[in-house]
């Protein structure tokens, strides 16, 4: 036993973890400044949950490393029923916030299902498509979609959480590119989605809550009411904008702590770490996920098997994008849609399902040779 743990400790993939630590201290600092007290009396409390948070993460990805992740494709469907059954929960009992109802409370904890889901979907799709022989033809990915993308689909939109779903539906279709899709599949989803564009648009727009078409609205003419439904990307693009080359300097940002910025711990924290850090500081942001990706897609690439080259290609894509959707977000070149940025945003349940997800891109990594021999 122990000439195997220590051929794990070698394997083990210091880099990924590194980069994601590195990502965490700079997201728990940058909360720390966007919520820092302004009154004597004020005590911020954000950074601090943040911590206990991380080291939950981190103990949760020793404990993902630490078993072989072929376990992972044995129990896939059994996660996958019980995140289908959290998300049902959700709308019978969840609890409601800022226009949506994606929490549910057990005890003192709240957490959003949403987020663990997300994973274990990229768990499930992978172990499913290691099943499908050679490449995917048009029949057999529509009953995958049809089977096991679409219901989820139709919970989350319901409860609304829309930016989860369109992360779903993105990564089911990064996994079944990883997997290998016919030419002629592609080439028919490509002229399909162009066609349908007028009719899912227009079904869409009308499926949509009333704050959720302000933000298109806003996107689309975000001088058409700048105190209003588009305040919150003409105040990020203030804040990216004060930050010049160089930033104002840490702790010398003053749109997050005067608050003059919404949800900036949350989906606008890559607002205040602009304001501070300037372009400088967000081009080294820029690369530190960059490396983050390129690292996931080379683990996808030396995985010993396809359900761990499937895997690690599908939270690489995870991660790329809510990293692109959340910064877009910020700089008014996409709508607003309540996509964190991985590992620097607030929330205990997404801090700790990523950190679960960098876990198996360790465990894939590790095992790319045998440690029993």
């Amino acid at each position: 036993m122990l000439k195997i743990d220590r051929r794990l400790i070698r394997n083990f993939d210091w880099a990924t973890f590194s980069l994601v630590i590195l990502l965490s201290i700079i997201g728990i600092m940058t909360i720390y400044s966007a919520t820092r007290p302004l009154l004597p009396n004020e005590q911020p409390v954000f950074h601090i949950k943040q911590i206990y948070w991380l080291l939950i993460g981190m103990s949760a990805l020793f404990l993902v490393v630490s078993f072989d992740y072929i376990w992972l494709s044995r129990f896939a469907s059994p996660l996958y029923a019980a995140g289908i059954v959290l998300l049902l929960a959700v709308l019978i009992a969840g609890k409601t916030g800022m226009g949506a109802q994606r929490w549910l409370n057990i005890g003192p904890l709240s957490f959003q299902p949403s987020e663990f889901f997300r994973l274990i979907f990229i768990i499930f799709i992978s172990r499913y498509f290691t099943s499908v022989q050679d490449r995917m033809s048009l029949i057999s990915m529509l009953k995958s979609f049809l089977m096991f993308t679409f219901i989820p689909l139709v919970i989350l939109i319901k409860q609304p959480d829309l930016g989860t779903a369109i992360i779903l539906l993105i990564m089911f279709l990064s996994i079944s590119l990883a997997k290998g899709l016919q030419k002629k599949v592609i080439a028919l989803l490509i002229i399909l989605g162009i066609i349908s564009i007028p009719f899912i648009g227009n079904i869409f727009w009308e499926g949509l809550k009333d704050y959720q078409k302000n933000r298109l609205i806003a996107f689309m003419e975000p001088d058409a009411d700048p105190a209003g439904i588009g305040y919150h990307i003409n105040q990020s693009k203030v804040a990216i904008g004060a930050g010049g080359f160089l930033g104002k300097g840490y702790l010398h940002g003053t749109q997050g702590p005067f608050r003059f910025l919404p949800e900036k711990q949350t989906d606008f924290i890559f607002a205040v770490f602009a304001e501070e850090w300037g372009l400088f500081g967000s081009v080294f942001l820029l690369l530190v996920y960059l490396a983050l990706i390129l690292r996931g897609l080379d683990t996808a690439l030396k995985a010993k098997d396809e359900f761990g080259k499937l895997l690690a290609a599908g939270i690489t894509f995870m991660f790329s994008t809510y990293f692109f959707i959340n910064v877009g977000m910020t700089l008014g070149i996409m709508p607003v849609v309540g996509i964190p940025l991985p590992f620097m945003s607030y929330g205990g349940t997404a801090l700790l399902s990523n950190f679960i997800a960098a876990g198996i891109l360790i465990n894939i990594r590790s095992r790319r040779y045998e440690l029993f021999y």
